[in-house]
């Protein structure tokens, strides 16, 4: 069981009532809790939650309509992400507690502290590396609206300036990242047909699609449901339409795809994670059609060593590969030792 959830199972005469876990782990929590329900943004862990726990579980980016008496929010990574979901919460609790409940090195002690928007935050328990706060909401705020987090900017890709909105929580919230911007330099020559952005995020590589590709069917696809959010933001920001799909890993994608654009994910909060990009190199070759593309941006040389090699010797179908790889360049050490830059692109053609 994650260690977030021990913790609070620890003060569990706390949570007997109608409580509310917003952003929980995929655990079992929810059967220790018998009158819990649960919120949750992320579609891998909506998929294992609801298999187990069926209609105790809300998922996507509003506080479930279910009454309740307290609310637990697990700690994002983003504190403008925290900040905004602690908001949404207290404006349902006037009155009633408001927990929050995290790791150290994820941040529970800053967050613990914009508990004082609402009331007087006091520390419960400390165990497993994670803290577990209180606060008795006194000061409900009215609940802020999605909209009003967004951050919107503009970016230069293939065919002029492009105008990102994104959302708090989203990756690479408010600006553009290497890998992003390294792929946009690479959309010109795709075939024709239907195209993927996997791990969409705000929406700028799939919004950069369909403007440079107007008649492809284009699919943007994301496991978080506030990145889907931002998606429809940003593609209404431009005047385009796209397919929007809020699924686990590429599974969810459609298939007979002529290409495959990503700058793949591999965090879950602070923690490494590279379920969701091995599976996308095992299974890429069943979406993609004979001569289809595969285009990805990792940020790290040990993504290259841990994901790509093993794989593509399997590949079950013919098809083009294109690989855009892109490492933070090193700071010179004390003796000015002066690395080269890693930026370049692997081109990779396997059985025409």
């Amino acid at each position: 069981m994650d260690p977030r959830s021990e913790v609070l199972l620890r003060q569990a005469d706390l949570f007997t009532g109608r409580v509310l876990l917003a952003g929980l782990p995929a655990d079992g929590l929810l059967s220790q809790l018998p009158q819990a329900q649960a919120w949750c943004w992320n579609a891998a862990d909506q998929a294992s939650l609801a298999a187990r726990f069926g209609e105790r579980i809300g998922f996507g980016t509003q506080v479930p309509t279910v009454e309740f008496d307290a609310a637990v929010l697990f700690v994002p990574k983003a504190k403008e992400f925290s900040t905004w979901l602690l908001a949404c919460l207290a404006a349902r609790l006037n009155g009633k507690p408001l927990y929050l409940v995290g790791e150290k090195r994820g941040g529970i002690e800053s967050a613990a502290r914009q508990l004082e928007a609402f009331g007087k935050p006091r520390k419960l328990d400390s165990a497993r590396h994670c803290q577990l706060w209180r606060v008795d909401v006194e000061n409900a705020p009215p609940a802020p609206s999605l909209e009003s987090q967004a951050n919107t900017f503009s970016v230069d890709a293939p065919g002029g300036a492009l105008n990102v909105v994104s959302l708090p929580g989203v990756f690479s919230h408010g600006r553009l990242d290497r890998g992003t911007a390294l792929l946009l330099q690479h959309l010109e020559g795709l075939p024709a047909g239907a195209l993927l952005d996997f791990g969409c995020g705000a929406g700028i590589v799939g919004a950069a699609l369909k403007r440079r590709y107007p008649e492809a069917t284009v699919t943007l696809l994301d496991v978080d449901a506030f990145a889907i959010a931002a998606s429809a933001l940003t593609l209404q920001a431009n005047g385009l339409e796209a397919q929007l799909v809020c699924a686990d890993g590429i599974d969810g994608a459609p298939c007979e795809l002529a290409a495959i654009i990503s700058n793949p994910p591999f965090h879950t909060g602070v923690h490494t994670h590279y379920e969701a990009s091995e599976n996308l190199l095992t299974k890429c070759s069943l979406h993609l059609r004979k001569g289809g593309r595969f285009a990805w941006s990792p940020i790290a040389s040990c993504v290259i060593r841990r994901c790509w090699r093993p794989r593509w010797g399997t590949a079950r179908r013919s098809m083009k590969v294109t690989a855009s790889r892109s490492t933070r360049r090193k700071k010179p050490e004390a003796k000015r030792l002066r690395l080269p830059a890693r930026l370049g692109r692997i081109r990779t053609v396997l059985g025409e």
